[in-house]
């Protein structure tokens, strides 16, 4: 929605899981995903009808028990939550190429995927605390993993503006660049660098990375890892590797299967 700042209405919610557990979780030729705005901003946050929308159902009523209400509310929330969680329980690595604004919502859903890239002079901002409401899809839960909690805290608590090359400085990005072109160019060669690794190593990587952001100590991630790896090690990738090494030639990897 390139004329609306790509501001995300009630579809995104519903469409962006099914498309990501349904569509893309389940073809074994999706090895990547790459996020990326059309027009002028990345994601410039929530549409703020649906904000309004979502108001309106919390408001209190005298035909609806208030408890029940609140029910309802929540677990409209915690949908629109899981669309972002989403992006963590696919197989494949995803990555974000941020230019213009990511506001709001649009940070929600870049701290879920797994690498992001931005212009030096995009624009982000924790939005929520400046239009009365504590940042409720992701935000806060997983910024303070990607920048410490002391500069997510700064962020988060004062709504200030900052750019790209700030994010970088933060960790939030991993490179910033000049323009959007040089971006995207770069973001689609990442991409293709990704897509060429072995499915069962990435993969591997990517769930191990969020088991230990998520849970445990350092000794039960090691048994974790060491459990996984237990059951990932005997792949013929591994051979691939060596033999494509050694005949100085790129190695070729199998696509994960879509079902037995």
């Amino acid at each position: 929605r390139p004329a609306r700042g790509n501001a995300m209405h009630a579809p995104v919610w519903e469409h962006l899981p099914r498309v990501l557990d349904n569509v893309l979780q389940n073809n074994p030729n999706v090895r990547c995903v790459l996020i990326a705005g059309e027009g002028k901003h990345f994601c410039t946050g929530i549409d703020v009808e649906h904000l309004q929308t979502l108001g309106k159902k919390g408001a209190p009523r005298s035909d609806v028990d208030g408890a029940r209400q609140r029910e309802a509310l929540r677990r409209d929330i915690m949908k629109m939550q899981d669309a972002f969680t989403a992006f963590e329980r696919l197989r494949c690595p995803v990555v974000a190429a941020i230019h213009g604004a990511c506001v709001g919502g649009a940070i929600d859903l870049v701290t879920a995927v797994d690498i992001r890239l931005c212009t030096k002079d995009a624009r982000f901002c924790v939005k929520e605390v400046d239009v009365g409401l504590a940042a409720d899809v992701g935000t806060l839960q997983r910024l303070p993993y990607i920048v410490g909690h002391g500069v997510a805290a700064e962020l988060c608590l004062t709504a200030r503006e900052f750019d790209g090359n700030e994010a970088v400085r933060h960790g939030l990005c991993s490179r910033a660049f000049d323009d959007s072109e040089s971006l995207l160019t770069h973001a689609r060669a990442l991409c293709a660098s990704l897509a060429a690794k072995s499915p069962i190593a990435v993969s591997g990587t990517k769930r191990v990375l969020l088991r230990v952001r998520d849970s445990g100590s350092v000794a039960d991630n090691l048994e974790f890892v060491a459990t996984w790896n237990s059951a990932q090690l005997i792949t013929e990738d591994v051979a691939e590797t060596f033999h494509a090494s050694r005949a100085k030639r790129p190695p070729h990897f199998k696509n994960l299967l879509s079902k037995l």
